[in-house]
């Protein structure tokens, strides 16, 4: 297994204890974010980490090797490359339509003053609209020059 990995664990779990630090010695209306950031740093980093020593030992390299070449097999396999690309597609148009469905939520919502700051939410979502659309046209004009 690569050393990237052990690294990656590493860094983990130092920034899970730098919040669970920040969570123990200050007192702020940011704990609970804090303390979410140190279990999120810290358990992932333990797995990396026991999972670098796991396939690192001895009597597992055959098995981690084995299992790296399934894995390029699986991702060079044409029809799931183009089954992950059409899962891709409908996902972001999906996204696309909730968040023009939610736009119009919120007007609603906000026009019957039943939410405050409904105009704020509903122009953040219109710019993540714009931007996501922009973003798509521009990395599929990308991948047309590219090929």
């Amino acid at each position: 297994m690569k050393k990237s990995n052990l690294f990656a664990g590493i860094v983990y779990i130092l920034f899970g204890l730098a919040c669970l630090c920040a969570a123990i010695l200050t007192e702020t209306k940011l704990d609970g974010i804090f303390w979410g950031f140190a279990g999120a740093g810290i358990f992932p980093g333990i797995m990396m980490i026991c999972k670098y020593f796991y396939w690192s030992a001895e009597k597992n390299k055959d098995r981690y090797e084995e299992r790296l070449e399934n894995e390029r097999i699986e991702m060079h396999d044409e029809l799931k490359t183009k089954l992950r690309n059409e899962a891709g597609r409908y996902a972001y148009n999906i996204g696309l339509l909730i968040v023009s469905f939610s736009i119009l939520v919120f007007g609603v919502l906000g026009a019957l003053e039943l939410i405050d700051y409904a105009r704020a939410i509903i122009l953040y979502l219109s710019v993540y609209l714009i931007i996501q659309v922009a973003v798509g046209i521009f990395i599929f004009n990308r991948l047309m020059k590219k090929y």
